[in-house]
């Protein structure tokens, strides 16, 4: 099954279907569990996942990747529930959006510049190696 399908079913899900689906560990569901992200039905030591913490999964893992922290990913899902059509979760997520994207660019800028200067002393390494004889010249 795919995730999005996974999304679309009633059907309660285990830890290791979860875990299957997502490709994340037992100890990372129930470590969102602890940080309030996630609220799985419990049956003595059993997890069992909504549909609701399927779509709650999949968006925090996609917060994760954009640079989300997990504490503000918790405040922007728990703004799902407010009963104003989600304008408030939307408006806030994309302040934040707009912030995580800007920080982005500046670290792929850095990387962009590093890169570049790192390129420049390797050539001067292979230059110096060619003047001494120790290695040849790419022809």
């Amino acid at each position: 099954m795919l995730k999005d399908e996974a999304l679309m079913t009633d059907e309660l899900f285990t830890i290791g279907r979860m875990c299957e689906t997502f490709e994340v560990t037992p100890r990372t569901l129930r470590f969102y569990e602890q940080k309030e992200l996630l609220a799985p039905i419990r049956e003595g030591q059993k997890r069992l996942f909504t549909r609701r913490d399927r779509a709650r999964l999949k968006l925090i893992l996609q917060g994760k990747r954009f640079g989300f922290s997990l504490e503000e990913i918790r405040q922007l899902l728990n703004l799902y529930d407010l009963g104003d059509q989600q304008v408030t979760q939307i408006s806030r997520t994309y302040e934040l959006g707009q912030k995580h994207l800007a920080n982005l660019i500046a670290k792929r800028d850095e990387l962009d510049e590093a890169i570049a200067e790192f390129k420049t002393t390797l050539k001067w390494g292979e230059e110096m190696l060619i003047a001494r004889g120790v290695k040849k010249a790419a022809e």
